[in-house]
């Protein structure tokens, strides 16, 4: 691609803003520091991988994928930043999946051990996983504020703080998931995925980019399912005060 073609790319931004000027969504600066954002953020991981590719050193694979593991608990974390110590536990079960995804795709030479594969698939497991990590906080404080009632009567006929929330933990669980899922169900019939049409368009046989494809979207099912049900496990006590009570997250 071109810069003149890349920079025409920016008539979908346009057209995003004109959008919700004539809307009255007020998204405009939004808009805009996210264009700017990815467009700089893009510019330097790719100058960043192109130097590591070259490199080709272990040392700088741990901590590119330290930081992503890093950026994706501080903005999965926001999304219940009320709750102290949600962050480090995000970050725990991220670098978890990770860990044991990444095991298994190496332990039976699934992907090369080389950065060029290494960081791109670790990329796509960790983002994923944010994500994951988002919903399930989210749902968890819906849960707790609809629940409560019931949370705190369970609490005071004696039940444990990990009894009392069991329902609204497995419901949050469930649907942290259910994204991960309905795209596996829809993967090739409604969308192409990103890493498939790639490779496409870089010039790759569209049945190896379908094989990296399902790579892919079977290790995202992994992910998911190890991140959601590790972060609900490790962050339980957080959902409750010194005296035992459901914090409150409004």
């Amino acid at each position: 691609m071109s810069n003149w073609a890349l920079l025409f790319t920016l008539v979908f931004v346009a057209v995003t803003v004109f959008l919700s000027i004539k809307q009255k969504l007020g998204l405009e600066r939004d808009i805009t520091v996210g264009t700017i954002r990815t467009a700089v953020q893009l510019l330097i991981i790719g100058y960043v991988l192109h130097y590591l590719f070259d490199a080709n050193h272990p040392i700088y694979i741990v901590a590119i994928l330290l930081a992503m593991i890093g950026v994706a608990s501080w903005n999965a974390g926001s999304r219940a930043k009320e709750i102290r110590g949600i962050r480090l536990r995000i970050a725990i079960a991220l670098a978890c999946t990770e860990t044991l995804t990444m095991a298994i795709l190496l332990g039976f030479s699934i992907i090369e051990p080389t950065p060029r594969y290494i960081i791109p698939v670790s990329g796509m497991i960790i983002g994923s996983s944010m994500v994951v990590a988002g919903i399930y906080l989210n749902q968890m404080k819906r849960e707790l504020e609809s629940a409560r009632g019931e949370v705190e009567a369970l609490l005071a006929l004696g039940a444990s703080a990990k009894q009392a929330i069991r329902g609204a933990v497995k419901r949050s669980v469930r649907s942290s998931m259910i994204p991960t899922i309905d795209s596996m169900k829809t993967v090739g019939l409604v969308q192409l995925p990103g890493m498939m049409t790639g490779m496409i368009v870089a010039g790759a046989d569209p049945i190896e980019a379908v094989r990296y494809q399902i790579l892919v979207m079977f290790s995202l099912s992994s992910a998911a399912a190890i991140t959601a049900m590790l972060l609900s496990q490790i962050s339980l006590k957080l959902w409750f005060t010194k005296e035992l009570q459901p914090v409150r997250t409004k």
